[in-house]
């Protein structure tokens, strides 16, 4: 089964929550490719074996996801010693498969009155990870559809990601605490999804200034300015490796640090 073929029955599978819930991280990355404000360029997307699924934490769900999942052939497997654990909701039974985890937005001190780490919650059926900044993704998420050269999938319609600002802004604000080695790969999404809608960087400007800067805290808005001064502010180790990332194309970090401050000082200006 290629990954597309296994997103497919994610996507179909969570139809009937497809308005509320987004398709996040490194999904989203390769669904801006279906956009038609995107630019697509001559190399290929990174291959993710994961799918990222975001949730309102203060939604209502009708039905149940686990048992939608289920019936579509996912597996649920506990990884964590968190009450409830962090679940993945695998499809197949190759290690290296295919698999989708469900995440929502941590809020608060993270502990528990009991002093237990507030890190999951069930919602629908299923368990979602609490993380920081999660709620920013679920801001005037974009649609999308998806059609595929394999004649056996339908084309799915209305499949919610984050409007590419809101994605750049929510890996600037993680940054500092993503564990190292995830970080070049953050960085090389910011750098390709630039790539992909810097023709039109007046949408995203618009789109930082009239959707999320109304909706987002002062606070954490005032966050997002100061991580992208730290994140590009100079050539360093991690840019080094998020250009050694890809194997079809040369990326230079001087060049890439040029493209990612033109643009993303002219969107969060």
């Amino acid at each position: 089964m290629n990954d597309l073929e296994a997103f497919a029955k994610l996507a179909i599978a969570l139809q009937p929550w497809r308005h509320q819930i987004v398709f996040a991280g490194g999904w989203a990355y390769r669904l801006y490719r279906q956009h038609p404000l995107a630019i697509i360029p001559p190399y290929d997307a990174l291959y993710t074996r994961d799918a990222d699924v975001a949730l309102g934490d203060k939604d209502t769900f009708e039905g149940n996801i686990k048992e939608a999942l289920a019936k579509a052939g996912f597996h649920e497997q506990l990884e964590s010693e968190f009450r409830p654990p962090v679940s993945k909701y695998t499809l197949g039974t190759e290690e290296q498969g295919f698999y989708a985890e469900f995440l929502t937005t941590l809020r608060g001190s993270g502990v528990k009155r009991s002093g237990e780490p507030d890190a999951t919650t069930k919602l629908a059926g299923v368990t979602a990870q609490k993380l920081r900044y999660m709620d920013l993704l679920l801001i005037e998420p974009w649609q999308i559809s998806l059609a595929s050269d394999d004649k056996s999938i339908e084309p799915l319609d209305g499949l919610q990601i984050p409007n590419p600002v809101a994605f750049i802004a929510q890996k600037l604000l993680i940054h500092e605490n993503r564990k190292k080695e995830k970080r070049p790969q953050d960085v090389l999404y910011i750098y390709d999804t630039l790539e992909l809608f810097g023709a039109r960087v007046e949408v995203l400007t618009t789109t930082w200034k009239k959707v999320i800067v109304p909706l987002y805290p002062e606070r954490e808005v005032a966050k997002v300015i100061d991580a992208r001064r730290q994140v590009f502010s100079k050539v360093t180790d991690t840019l080094r490796e998020a250009a050694r990332i890809p194997s079809d194309r040369t990326l230079e970090p001087d060049d890439m640090l040029g493209l990612c401050s033109e643009l993303l000082d002219e969107i969060f200006e």
